[in-house]
This record gives C-alpha cells, sequence and structure tokens, in this order.
C-alpha cells in the first residue's frame, strides 16, 4: 500500500497559499547586504531552536539560547543545554541533508540522532526506530492520585518501518514534486508526526522536516523564516491542529489551513523587517553586496561556529596571513563583522 495524503484545496488555503508567495517574492527581490542577511538567518536559527525544543519542555530562555549558540556559558542542566545544542546542529546541517539525491530512511535516521544524541535514557534510540509502542497523552488528577489519558495512539511498533518508507519513496515521487513547496511542507510535518516513528523526539524530528522540504524545494533557500515560534506560541492551536486530522478519518485539510497560515505569519514578518528598514541598499552601499570568494567563505564559517579566530583562517586558505587580514579588513570596513578581545583570544564574529 502506497502512501497518498489526504486534504482538499480550500479557499483558506488558496489564500494563505497565495499571500505567501506574494509576500515571498517581495523578500526574495530585496538585494539584502550580507550583514542583514546573516542577522536574519541568525534569528531565525536561535529562534527555531528555543521554540521547537521549548514546545517539548525544555526550559530554556531565549537569551539563553543566544547565549548558547554564540558558545557562552548557560547555568542549566547539561541534558537541557544539550538539546538545544543538538537542534542547533541539526538547523545547521540541513543544507548537507537537502544534498543528499534522496531523503531516505538512512538521512531520516541521521537527522534523529543529531537531535537526540546525548539526551535519551537509552542512547541505543537515538537514530533508530522504536522498538516498542508508545503514546502520546497527559496526566490528569485522579482522586488522591494521577491517572494517564492516552490522546493518540501511533501506529503499532512493527508497521513503522514500512510507513516510513512509503512515506519518503512518496516524497520522492513525481507527484510530490507537483505541490507547492508550503503544502509539501505540512504535508511531511503531519505524517512524520502521525507514525511517531521514535521513542522521543517525534515533534522536534517532524518540525525539522517540514524546514527541511521547505529548503530542499527552494522556499527558504536563505533559511531566513521561524515557523516553529509559530507552534511555540500557541501550543494549544499546534496540538489541536494534528488532532483534527484524527477526527476527520485522516483528512489533513485542518491541518493544512493551520500551517499554512503560521507560513503566512512567518513570510509576513521578515517581509515587514525588511519594508520597514528599508533594506534595499543605496548606490553607495553597493560594494557591501559584492563579496569575493574567501570573504563568502569567511562568512559561511562565522555563521556556522558563530565566530573565527585568526588561526582558524590561516587554516582556511592556502595565502599569506597579510592577504587573509586584507579579506577581514575588508568585512569590518563593511560594517558586516567586527573584532572582539585581544591576541591570543581575539575572535571575529558577525557585528550585531
Amino acid at each position: 500500500m502506497t502512501f497518498s495524503p489526504r486534504y482538499t484545496i480550500t479557499e483558506k488555503i488558496l489564500s494563505n497559499i497565495s499571500r505567501i508567495m506574494a509576500g515571498r517574492e517581495v523578500i526574495e527581490r530585496a538585494r539584502i547586504i550580507p550583514k542583514w542577511e546573516l542577522k536574519l538567518q541568525k534569528e531565525a536559527r536561535v529562534h527555531n531552536a528555543h521554540s521547537s525544543t521549548g514546545i517539548e519542555g525544555n526550559p530554556l530562555t531565549l537569551e539563553q539560547v543566544k547565549d548558547l549558540a554564540d558558545h557562552k556559558d548557560v547555568v542549566a542542566t547539561e541534558k537541557d543545554k544539550k538539546e538545544v545544542s543538538n537542534y542547533l546542529e541539526a538547523i545547521d546541517a540541513t543544507p548537507r541533508y537537502a544534498e543528499k539525491a534522496k531523503l531516505d530512511i538512512a538521512a531520516f535516521l541521521e537527522i534523529h540522532k543529531t537531535i537526540t544524541a546525548g539526551t535519551l535514557k537509552n542512547d541505543k534510540d537515538c537514530g533508530a526506530f522504536r522498538d516498542r509502542q508508545v503514546f502520546v497523552g497527559r496526566r490528569v488528577l485522579n482522586g488522591t492520585g494521577l491517572k494517564e489519558i492516552v490522546e493518540y495512539m501511533p501506529p503499532p511498533t512493527n508497521d513503522v518501518p514500512r510507513l516510513v518508507k512509503e512515506f519518503l519513496d512518496w516524497l520522492d515521487s513525481d507527484a510530490a514534486k507537483k505541490i507547492n513547496a508550503v503544502l509539501l511542507a505540512g504535508i511531511a510535518h503531519y505524517e512524520a508526526a502521525r507514525i511517531h516513528p521514535f521513542i522521543d523526539g517525534n515533534g522536534r524530528a517532524a518540525r525539522l522536516l517540514a524546514s527541511l522540504v521547505l529548503y530542499r524545494n527552494g522556499f527558504d533557500h536563505r533559511r531566513f523564516f521561524a515557523l516553529d515560534d509559530y507552534y511555540d506560541e500557541g501550543r494549544q492551536a499546534y496540538y489541536a491542529a494534528l488532532k483534527t486530522a484524527q477526527q476527520n478519518n485522516g483528512d489533513i485539510t485542518k491541518w493544512l489551513e493551520y500551517f499554512t497560515e503560521g507560513v503566512l505569519i512567518s513570510v509576513n514578518r521578515i517581509k515587514e523587517f525588511i519594508e520597514r528598514l528599508e533594506l534595499t541598499p543605496r548606490e553607495a552601499d553597493s560594494e557591501q553586496i559584492e563579496l569575493t570568494a574567501k570573504q563568502i567563505r569567511i562568512l559561511g564559517k562565522i555563521k556556522e561556529k558563530g565566530r573565527i579566530a585568526n588561526k582558524d583562517l590561516r587554516a582556511m586558505f592556502p595565502v599569506s596571513r597579510q592577504a587573509v587580514l586584507r579579506e577581514i579588513s575588508k568585512l569590518i570596513d563593511a560594517g558586516i563583522i567586527e573584532l572582539v578581545g585581544k591576541g591570543r583570544g581575539a575572535y571575529y564574529r558577525v557585528k550585531e
């Protein structure tokens, strides 16, 4: 039996998609200087990590997540810090996941392993399908004790490998490639959550998968959108939207209405930011857009690591120290990066 999603394109979905594409067009046309592009990417990265882990109960504040992303010390349990740093790592690995010709089971398990490494009771459950039945529930007070209420019972454990394979095969099919990228991401998010293939980390895996689908299909190739904020800001609405398919015999129309509304909100936030700050540069700013190959590599490494030291720069390029410093000086003069500290401990980071 092959996977085939059930949904109807309603007026609400059509309206959301139309407005999403119009907003995205504004973003794509904007000639955003590298400093602002890196700022938007950094903010989306931090917000997605904070919200996606927060939905699952991680207590770190947004400021603490920002500090972790900047490699600063944070007072929290190792498990809580590890959950956030794992999700940041998975976000950073999105382009690498997307390079694969097909998102297969091995890639899906790798994503889960990245997200959960060092955070589960049993390491064998990281990057592996569940080997026992799980359920989604909540505890309520029942007299003098607590009673577990089952709200969702996922498919049987033995069915998981087959269901995941059928779904991923469909995701790579010609039929799926004809579907709008936003709808495809919504379908992927729901199906990964429905199958619930792992002992833990299913929600994070589903949300990251949706972002990966958007990236792979060229929709969020600059990684500006913080869709996980939308789920976190209205958690009850998020859970209720996921439940609608159960209530409608597997029809995910209501979920896709909710999902496309979230993408629209995320797109509009970036669009309004661009319009408010008039990020289209003047003629005098045009030199900031033309970056050399070395400068692009330097910025990419800073974005990946949060900072970069002189010794790292020397390891990156087989040229003289003076040549590397010239590239760095141009980025500093353009207001894109800044030098922090002095001596051996000095490093470069994106200018706030």
